[in-house]
């Protein structure tokens, strides 16, 4: 199996969003063949707790206008690793030091990569 077209839609929705709040490295996956009910996990850095916490924030706005409802949060409180779960999309909001310790990317690395377009920056921009 392969992700879905509009699965790809939502990744570059929750991409863009988590970008405009300071997102970093971000990196999505395409876990269609191992996972029979996600066809892809966004993953992204914040540099705070704060700022995991509004790219969050900012992804379930995005992707609400959308058309796509949030099912399920999970570390909203700690605001260390959040995970935002769409149904075909699944979105990983991690602190840089829980990024590095749990390496969810050693643990997908042999499924495909979805390319992420992010809009360009331009001097300025915050």
């Amino acid at each position: 199996m392969v992700a879905a077209p509009h699965t790809h839609e939502l990744v570059q929705v929750a991409a863009a969003a988590a970008d405009s709040k300071g997102g970093e490295d971000l990196v999505a996956f395409d876990v269609s063949e191992p996972l029979p009910l996600v066809d892809a996990f966004l993953l992204v850095t914040g540099s705070s707790e704060r700022n995991v916490a509004a790219i969050a924030d900012e992804v379930e706005e995005k992707m609400l206008e959308a058309g796509q409802k949030r099912l399920r949060r999970e570390g909203r409180e700690e605001s260390r690793w959040i995970l935002l779960d769409f149904g075909d999309l699944v979105v990983h909001v991690f602190h840089e030091q829980e990024r590095v310790f749990y390496g969810l990317e050693r643990l997908w690395k042999d499924c495909p990569v979805i390319a992420v377009s992010l809009p360009e920056h331009t001097p300025g921009d915050n």
